[in-house]
């Protein structure tokens, strides 16, 4: 399951682009907590509290409890806008969250025991189609990742969402299409020297066809001899 992170927030007095700026000169960073059926909150969180979460590497797919005047709402955060320039965080959305509901995540892929794929033994390439998957999961259940085994597995192979088991909560939001993640491919050198054996099959084919051609010839003429 994903972390569950916590961030301390104030109320936001004034909106509007110039009450932003003035928040951000101050080391703060505007935000807006909203949905569940109540009234956005407009809030600002500190910059650096902020850019530790963002370096998790999860921030987007974690609860984030969300405290302003003593009151904690549990968040996901759904945007987060950065300063094309200097990358700065510059406003940051958060979705609430009740105990029942069930939201949209990203959610990134690991590949385990690849040391058991005979296919990737062999030198063959894991060719990876989607780092992650569009999941609807429990609010409270969200994975931190999904790990996907490729023991047993040979070259040519492919994994789908079909093939995985998703924990418990979770479900794909993509129900279309049994979608590729994932399939073990050959390397090129493997490929260049299957290439390469059937350009000398096809060399070979043609010798033979000439040297058959000959015997006909040979066998020809010295049928026409006698005759003289």
């Amino acid at each position: 399951m994903s972390d569950q992170l916590t961030l301390s927030a104030e109320a936001r007095e004034r909106a509007g682009k110039g009450a932003s700026r003035a928040l951000r000169r101050e080391g703060r960073v505007p935000a807006v907590v909203y949905g569940n059926k109540k009234d956005a909150l407009s809030i600002h969180v500190g910059e650096k509290e902020l850019n530790k979460l963002l370096m998790t590497g999860h921030f987007m797919n974690s609860v984030i409890e969300v405290t302003t005047d003593g009151a904690t709402e549990r968040t996901l955060p759904k945007d987060v806008h950065f300063d094309p320039v200097s990358d700065r965080p510059m406003h940051v959305d958060f979705l609430r969250l009740d105990k029942n509901s069930k939201i949209d995540v990203n959610v990134p892929v690991v590949f385990v025991n690849e040391e058991a794929s005979p296919g990737l033994k062999r030198g063959g390439v894991l060719n990876v189609v989607r780092h992650e998957l569009e999941l609807l999961c429990a609010s409270d259940k969200i994975p931190g990742e999904i790990a996907i085994d490729v023991a047993g597995l040979e070259v040519g192979d492919s994994i789908h969402i079909s093939a995985l088991q998703l924990p418990e909560g979770s479900e794909s939001a993509i129900t279309d299409r049994d979608f590729t993640i994932a399939t073990i491919v050959a390397p090129s050198a493997l490929k260049s020297s299957d290439e390469g054996e059937s350009d000398d099959e096809v060399a070979e084919t043609e010798v033979t066809e000439q040297n058959a051609d000959t015997v006909e010839g040979e066998d020809g003429e010295a049928a026409a001899k006698p005759s003289e």
